[in-house]
């Protein structure tokens, strides 16, 4: 039983968390993880004025999501950096070439969840998961957040992503912040919660 993981990072926060949501699949046994990135869409010379080559560098062995490998899976996780509230343009791109399996319905009845990060604590990290639902809604699966069962997003203890939508992080204005242990228990706790309802309905 697979569950994909497909994800846009450009500074490796959201690569973090897929990570983390991939050793949570693991934990449940007979499924299986696989981490793809969605193809980038922005040229190497503009990568290199933003200062994220390195990182794209360090994530380049993870191979390149393909539509079919959507069909495939028994669930899917899909990560995203947040865009003024929505979700990045490259995720955008990826998930508009889906038509065909729009058309066939090969993801009606499977499990799809969204993981997010956002620049500052209130940048658009719930908005990008709810509205990303809308897509998954149309493509027929049955959307799966965090439950309030990870009590981790209830903390007061310190500032953190994650709501019931999904994981999140929050990275900084900068990018300096990474993901705390916190939310990547968080992105752990939504693959293992996905995965367990995945081989449900697997049967």
């Amino acid at each position: 039983m697979k569950v994909l993981i497909p994800f846009y990072s450009l500074y490796g926060h959201i690569y973090k968390m897929a990570q983390a949501v991939a050793e949570g699949v693991a934990q449940v046994e007979g499924a299986e993880a696989v981490v793809r990135r969605v193809p980038e869409t922005l040229p190497p010379e503009v990568l290199e004025k933003m200062g994220a080559v390195e990182t794209q560098k360090a994530m380049s062995h993870v191979p390149v999501c393909t539509v079919e490998e959507l069909g495939e899976a028994n669930g899917v996780i899909f990560g995203t950096p947040t865009r003024f509230g929505n979700m990045c343009g490259q995720m955008r791109q990826f998930l508009d070439a889906t038509g065909q399996l729009w058309m066939s319905g090969a993801l009606v009845g499977k499990p799809g969840s969204v993981f997010a990060s956002s620049n500052t604590q209130h940048g658009g990290q719930e908005t990008t998961v709810t509205s990303f639902h809308l897509t998954l809604l149309h493509l027929g699966m049955i959307i799966v957040g965090l439950p309030y069962a990870f009590q981790g997003q209830m903390r007061m203890d310190e500032i953190t992503g994650g709501s019931p939508y999904g994981a999140s992080t929050i990275a900084g204005a900068k990018g300096e912040r990474q993901p705390s242990d916190n939310e990547l228990d968080a992105a752990r706790f939504q693959g293992r919660h996905v995965a367990s309802i995945a081989k449900k309905i697997a049967g």
